[in-house]
């Protein structure tokens, strides 16, 4: 059994230590009344550690974290995965100039390319029953092989659909050609407590990031950043200090380390919960996007004829909130920790909503994400002058900003890229990020 170090040193101080430290909040008046985290929140002291450069509690956690997850390094981090993304890219870019990136890549490793300089390599996987796959290990390969200054590739591996990439191959591939292969599992962090670990980014990943909060025991923003390259030490310690908070929050750290310990202690509650959602996703009445990850239960509103979104609104008004809906699925984000009572409860509900009178016919399908075309880079795209422009006076013009739809947030066009009729057509009527007042970004001519 683990024990919860930080948690415990917390506590064992919370209340008897007189604050004359930050923060703030002094754990007075009636703040600790709205906020009862506040006796745990407090700074670097003589018993708490340092986050920066640990020796003490927090470089004990982190050790039993490596251990648990199969890392030779872990490394708590308080700014959630992005804060990992822009660590292991900041290494990736310290081995080449280039990164190959998939296209449903989140918006923080185009963020972290951005401000390092590091050019992203799109590579786009098929679109099957309207969610775009991981790419093949042979579009990958291609890569590799024809590009000495691609420093490796980064993927998300689950990905919000529960698309689990073929990091085999991947791993493999890369290994060939000396290229380091990071994963950005933020929503793969339950895998690591699967028999076997199949699935699971720290199997074949040389750095992945973990995003605990996700679908463990631990508050928003917690993650951990894994490291199994010897090489890659330095550099993503170097990362880190470059892009964290100097005032990491310890609540978040306490959790991250309460989240994977609380599994490692407890595997029961994991098949207790897989076993509900299970069940679930084979339920009749109820066609589910057929995922390798338990945890993501991506019900497919196409074939009912009924809208994702009115399904959404439908439960939220009988107090079942989803993830989100993407117009033809809604997505239940499950953890360990899901009550096995409300899947029941949420897939008697689905089930009657999918075959609703009420809601039949509202079904309205979307376009696929069609490759873009491409002329420039994307970091050239980013320093030129721009402009923005209405949707169709963007056709045959270079993108200027990444935009696309949300959720879940991939790019429809990249900066870089040449603004298409179909990508216009995409976005149209749909939730989109990266356009201003309805305008998109391109290059100025």
């Amino acid at each position: 059994m683990y024990n919860y170090l930080i948690l415990e040193k917390l506590k064992k101080y919370a209340g008897a230590e007189k604050s004359f430290h930050m923060p703030g909040h002094k754990v007075a008046a009636d703040f600790a009344k709205y906020f009862p985290v506040a006796e745990l929140d407090v700074t670097e002291l003589s018993y708490s550690d340092n986050l920066a450069n640990p020796a003490g509690v927090i470089a004990a956690a982190q050790r039993d974290i490596a251990s648990i997850l199969g890392a030779a390094r872990s490394y708590i981090l308080t700014d959630g995965s992005s804060l990992g993304i822009f660590a292991m890219l900041f290494a990736a870019s310290k081995r080449g100039s280039k990164v190959i990136v998939p296209r449903n890549a989140h918006q923080s490793v185009w963020n972290a390319c951005r401000v390092l300089g590091l050019e992203p390599v799109i590579v786009q996987g098929e679109t099957k029953n309207g969610i775009m796959l991981p790419p093949t290990p042979e579009s990958v390969a291609h890569v590799a092989e024809n590009d000495v200054t691609v420093a490796g590739m980064i993927v998300t591996s689950p990905d919000y659909y529960g698309n689990i990439a073929p990091l085999s191959e991947y791993a493999q591939i890369l290994g060939q050609y000396k290229k380091i292969l990071m994963v950005d599992g933020a929503h793969g962090s339950h895998l690591a407590f699967e028999e076997e670990r199949e699935g699971y980014a720290g199997k074949y990943a040389s750095i992945w990031v973990d995003g605990a909060h996700k679908t463990l025991p631990t508050l928003t923003q917690g993650a951990v950043l894994n490291v199994n390259d010897g090489d890659l030490f330095a550099d993503a310690e170097e990362g880190l200090s470059v892009f964290r908070t100097t005032s990491p929050s310890y609540p978040i750290m306490a959790s991250v380390e309460y989240g994977i310990k609380r599994l490692a202690n407890n595997s029961a509650c994991i098949a207790h919960a897989k076993r509900a959602a299970l069940a679930l996703r084979n339920q009749k009445g109820i066609c589910v996007y057929p995922s390798d990850d338990w945890a993501k239960v991506a019900v497919d509103c196409a074939p009912y004829k009924v809208s994702a979104d009115l399904v959404a609104a439908e439960l939220e008004k009988r107090n079942i909130y989803c993830e989100f809906s993407d117009g033809r699925y809604v997505l239940l984000y499950l953890s360990p920790m899901v009550d096995s009572g409300d899947i029941k409860k949420a897939g008697k509900i689905l089930k009657g909503l999918l075959s609703s009178k009420k809601l039949a016919g509202t079904y309205r399908p979307r376009p696929d994400i069609a490759p873009a075309a491409r002329s420039y880079s994307f970091q050239y795209a980013l320093k030129k002058p721009a402009e923005w422009v209405e949707p169709e006076n963007a056709v045959g013009r270079m993108c200027a900003q990444n935009f696309g739809l949300m959720p879940p947030c991939i790019p429809v066009c990249v900066a870089g890229e040449m603004v298409t009729d179909g990508a216009v057509r995409t976005i149209s009527g749909g939730k989109t990020y990266g356009l201003l007042n309805g305008k998109i970004k391109v290059v100025a001519k």
